[in-house]
């Protein structure tokens, strides 16, 4: 689907042109139009209409001896090889650049390395030393941010996007100011089943009234992203603002630090039970939250969509509704010799209740190192169980969108999924 190729850009051309004939302003003048039009260079492939070519640019600023693209895009495209993305450099000027066939209807972000250690991912000792020279790309003026959290210590992260003309529109994430909002409650939820406290937001919807309950309920794992970097209290609003879905309630449930969630979002059966019998209950007391597992997702993005088909599986008397973005679904526990755990699952166990929306990126295909190094990539590991689960007789509505493991194509598509498995009309497909 997306190739490395030897094309080059025509504006490149066009400048080694000028500079050949002697123009001594033909590089500055290249760089005031980077600098109006902005970076990466996207210009259309004669004769593929499908494709366009994409051009990463480095202005270097003292020595440069090499600089990276790091993205999903390159990891796809070069199994994730650093040395394999390095940019060229143009002789005799501060210009480095390289060139990718890209579809064009990307959407991703990346970062650039200059200096690059060029160390491969397999022998890396240190993740924060091998990335202090990542940084946002400096020409280019569109950024996706991953919002500061002082709670669990992690600071404002800004990522450039690269986003081609028919990246799919999204529609559903921006306020709008005509459009009525519901209301965002943070709580602190103590659990003794895990032994820890998490916050948990809960968004009502506009015009809530308890005695109008009860209310279609979504359980969201990684709360504190899907309230900033996938806006759910803004789609929901919107959504329903357009009719599109009934009166709903979001419990965001937080994650704790880097191991907690590691072990809770791994298919741990004491999760579940804290969702079951102290997070709903507790939920339920303050708010006029449904029990039919009919009108309940629980979703999540990542190892949160891999808990989503835990939990559904694990409870489908609870979760009737599954809503997986990129789930981790080529997980397998320690010690296991095969790959695909919670898939295994659903080939063994007896048809459940469950309705299900599934999603990639299509350029989540690049192997992994540390974990499941010999397994599936994420894209060929959602694939195999969409199979087994329509073999199964599952509903399933499945999409695939051309970026990676990104919090800036999930909030995009988090709409899709709610309105498959919630919305007025039942989009689910099989």
């Amino acid at each position: 689907m997306i190739s490395t190729n030897t094309l080059t850009s025509p504006r490149l051309r066009d400048l080694v042109k000028e500079l050949d004939a002697g123009n001594p302003t033909a590089l500055e003048q290249f760089w005031q139009g980077i600098a109006l039009h902005s970076a990466p260079l996207i210009e259309p492939l004669e004769g593929d209409d499908g494709h366009m070519l994409v051009t990463f640019l480095w202005r270097a600023q003292g020595e440069t001896r090499n600089v990276v693209v790091v993205s999903f895009l390159t990891g796809a495209l070069n199994s994730w090889r650093y040395h394999k993305n390095q940019l060229a450099h143009l002789p005799g000027t501060d210009l480095w650049y390289r060139s990718y066939r890209v579809p064009n209807d990307t959407r991703t972000t990346y970062q650039l390395s200059p200096n690059d250690a060029l160390i491969e991912s397999e022998d890396i000792e240190d993740w924060g030393a091998r990335t202090a020279t990542f940084q946002n790309d400096p020409l280019n003026a569109y950024h996706f941010t991953l919002s500061a959290d002082e709670e669990s210590g992690d600071e404002e992260e800004l990522q450039s996007v690269l986003e081609l003309p028919a990246a799919p529109a999204q529609l559903w994430t921006a306020p709008r100011p005509d459009v009525p909002h519901g209301k965002l409650e943070m709580h602190r939820v103590r659990s003794e089943i895990l032994d820890n406290e998490r916050r948990v937001w809960v968004y009502t919807p506009p015009g809530y009234v308890p005695e109008n309950g009860p209310y279609a309920t979504i359980v969201l794992f990684d709360g504190f992203n899907y309230h900033h970097e996938m806006p759910t209290p803004t789609i929901l609003d919107n959504l329903l603002a357009e009719g599109r879905i009934p009166p709903v309630i979001a419990v965001l449930v937080d994650s704790l630090s880097y191991e907690d969630r590691e072990r809770e979002l791994s298919c741990y059966p004491p999760f579940v039970t804290f969702l079951t019998e102290e997070l709903l209950p507790w939920t339920r007391q303050r708010y006029a939250i449904t029990a039919d597992p009919r009108e309940t997702i629980a979703g999540g993005a990542s190892m949160g969509g891999l808990t989503a088909l835990f939990a559904a599986w694990q409870r489908p008397d609870v979760f009737g509704n599954v809503l997986s973005q990129s789930g981790s679904v080529f997980w397998t526990p320690p010690g296991d010799a095969d790959f695909e755990w919670i898939t295994r699952q659903f080939v063994q166990a007896e048809g459940l209740p469950l309705r299900l929306y599934l999603e990639v990126g299509s350029l989540e295909n690049n192997p992994r190192v540390s974990v499941c190094p010999d397994g599936p990539t994420q894209l060929a590991a959602t694939r195999h169980l969409r199979k087994v689960l329509q073999a199964r007789g599952y509903p399933v509505h499945y999409a695939e969108h051309t970026g990676g493991h990104d919090y800036v194509c999930w909030r995009g598509t988090l709409a899709n999924g709610i309105l498959a498995l919630a919305g007025k009309t039942d989009n689910a497909t099989t």
